[in-house]
């Protein structure tokens, strides 16, 4: 057994310790390239099927071809697709495309608090009809007691404190110094009663290990991620008028995989191109003890 596959049967076990031990739960699909590794492990878990619904936040300014992409794999892999936002505030414009928040507090409001109201059921949520190809208002407000996310311990300060399970209050608020041990393969799934729960499939995987990953199994990735002749490319993807691209001439795969092993990034910061992250200094630990994601 290699590394790969050494990564690959852990995170296996804990997608279905997770759907063993917590009775509503989902999994938090960016479109990103964490994420959609974590769902292709998902259907390998469960043999082809996914039976846990995918949550994606939609802020409206993702770009569009991230869009395109989760609903093209949502209707080829018959994917449970659910998606919530933040409409009070996109119908008020208080967002900073449109000059009215700084970055921190327009993710404040686009994703924590879209992200946790969507996953208490307090905000409206819309689920994907596969018959009629479109989505609609869906009736189930049933708050979800856990949530699988596709963190990695190296992609972020913060996201290094996380456990691969993770107890939130009933806010979604994450207390840091209240976390479990977790000692070999041994995890505290047992918490009080109304405990919420993030769970991390991926948190000892590094950049290069998804995308070796990746390039293995032959994961359909949107091409954001790849250069398409100008010379950049997405390194991490996130809402349009706030991420930045990177310099490179990587245009498949293989070339990523081969530009990660050169050592070209060893010094930047996966999600330097994001901007919340420098507005914070180069770390989302308060957005984080909020709930966001």
């Amino acid at each position: 057994m290699d590394h790969l596959d050494k990564l690959e049967s852990r995170s296996i076990h804990i997608l279905r310790e997770a759907y063993s031990e917590f009775n509503n739960i989902c999994m938090l699909w960016s479109v990103g390239k964490d994420s959609t590794v974590m769902l292709w492990l998902a259907r390998k878990a469960f043999f082809g099927h996914v039976p846990i619904p995918l949550v994606h936040i939609d802020t409206s300014y993702m770009i569009p071809e991230m869009i395109e992409h989760r609903d093209k794999l949502a209707k080829k892999w018959n994917l449970d697709m659910i998606y919530g936002q933040d409409e009070e505030t996109l119908k008020a414009g208080n967002t900073f495309p449109n000059g009215q928040a700084t970055h921190l507090e327009c993710c404040g409001r686009l994703k924590t608090d879209a992200l946790k109201n969507t996953l208490n059921g307090n905000w409206r949520r819309y689920r994907y009809n596969h018959n009629k190809d479109e989505y609609e208002l869906d009736d189930n407000r049933e708050p979800y007691t856990g949530v699988i996310v596709g963190a990695r311990a190296d992609e972020e300060g913060s996201r290094s404190k996380e456990r691969y399970f993770s107890p939130r209050d009933r806010n979604n608020d994450w207390d840091i110094g209240d976390q479990p041990p977790e000692f070999w393969d041994q995890y505290k799934t047992d918490f009080a009663p109304g405990t919420h729960v993030r769970i991390h499939p991926l948190l000892d995987w590094t950049e290069l290990d998804v995308w070796e990953y990746i390039q293995r199994e032959k994961i359909p990735m949107v091409s954001l991620y790849f250069d398409q002749g100008e010379g950049k490319r997405y390194r991490s993807l996130g809402c349009g008028p706030c991420t930045e691209t990177v310099d490179s001439t990587a245009s498949t795969v293989d070339e990523v995989v081969e530009e990660l092993k050169t050592g070209k990034f060893s010094n930047i910061a996966e999600r330097d191109g994001r901007a919340q992250d420098k507005e914070d200094g180069g770390g989302l630990e308060e957005l984080r003890k909020d709930g966001y994601m």
